[in-house]
């Protein structure tokens, strides 16, 4: 019995895994195509156009020709650990994307399936969990590669995160005594009343901390020290070539993907429509194709996002290394903790009636 209810959760959790790990992975391979559009819109010049019709199969050309180059591992590396360094970055990528609540549910064979793989009540611990393991992917890829040039970088990025990760989660402190939950789910529900009660307008110092973090986790411009290539000649991955390159590198658009997505979850109401009432267009147009719609807005903010990313690299020129410190220690982490103790004062002045 236990078996017969179990095993149609086990099927939908499986198709679900499938779907978001292929969604990611297709999102993220055209995102290269969109920066790469967006780099030559910006600097008036046209941008992959040869393959396919209007460049559409360029990410494709571009796969295979990291599929089928020629794979090279250096004599001196330590080849385990060099072969492990992108699979981790690929894995702990991917993984993010369990907790996310992509669209409320669907209806099909007389059941409720719920677009989030996993409702966990502790999502936010364990986004933070997976992404703080992210870095063991560099650290260990660039320090099997026996080169100066990709241990600086691997230091340069473990470094980076680790002060960006104390902004972020001071930051995200404050949202949870404002949301009172850990569960993206449950985030993501209670601003679904009006558009005026997503987080971003109640934490907008907060959701500031918490981008410019976000651009520091995913190695992003102006906080690409790790891979600088002007002084590290590529940093983490400067020996790596073949699929192992592009694991680092498609590693890096996933995260800019899912991270856009946690932002939209946290701070801008996840699948909400904002405007419109979900109940009374249930009604008139069926459950199923509100969750499609849902999703597809889910997808359309996190666009927003990942557009931001290209926007902002294209425009601002990167840190020196002392500038990028300074900037999560003297002024990020300071600002995280006003922000912290504010929203602490001001539930507890809510709590006890007290008025200005």
């Amino acid at each position: 019995m236990l078996l017969s209810i179990g095993l149609p959760l086990i099927i939908e959790k499986l198709v679900l895994i499938v779907v978001v790990v292929m969604s990611s992975l297709v999102i993220a391979m055209y995102a290269t195509f969109a920066e790469r559009k967006v780099a030559a819109i910006m600097q008036d010049r046209r941008g992959p156009n040869r393959a396919g019709p209007f460049g559409l199969l360029q990410p494709l050309a571009d796969g295979l020709k990291l599929f089928f180059k020629e794979e090279i591992i250096p004599n001196l590396s330590s080849k385990f650990l060099f072969i492990l360094g992108p699979c981790l970055a690929m894995l702990t990528a991917m993984m993010t994307g369990a907790v996310i609540p992509w669209g409320d549910k669907v209806h099909f064979f007389g059941r409720d399936i719920s677009l989030q793989i996993a409702d966990v009540n502790i999502g936010i611990l364990y986004v933070f969990g997976v992404v703080s393991m992210g870095v063991y992917g560099i650290m260990i890829g660039s320090w099997a590669s026996n080169n100066k040039f990709s241990l600086m970088g691997g230091l340069r990025a473990a470094s980076q995160i680790i002060s960006y990760e104390l902004a972020m989660g001071i930051a995200l402190i404050a949202l949870l005594m404002t949301t009172g939950t850990l569960s993206l789910k449950e985030i993501v529900q209670q601003q679904q009343e009006h558009w005026y009660s997503w987080n971003i307008i109640k934490q907008p110092l907060g959701f500031l901390i918490f981008l410019i973090c976000a651009f520091a986790e995913c190695n992003r411009t102006p906080f690409d020290l790790p891979e600088a290539e002007n002084e590290l000649i590529g940093g983490y991955h400067t020996e790596y070539s073949s699929m192992k390159l592009g694991f680092f590198l498609f590693a890096e658009y996933i995260n800019m993907f899912l991270s856009s997505s946690v932002m939209v979850s946290l701070f801008f109401g996840g699948y909400d429509i904002p405007f419109v009432n979900d109940a009374s267009l249930a009604e008139s147009i069926g459950t199923n194709w509100v969750a499609l719609i849902h999703a597809g807005v889910f997808l359309f903010k996190a666009a927003c996002f990942l557009f931001l990313f290209m926007w902002v690299r294209w425009t601002i020129p990167r840190f020196r290394y002392d500038q990028l410190m300074n900037l999560g220690w003297k002024i990020l982490i300071p600002l995280a903790l006003i922000n912290m103790l504010a929203t602490g004062a001001f539930i507890l002045l809510q709590q006890n009636n007290w008025h200005f």
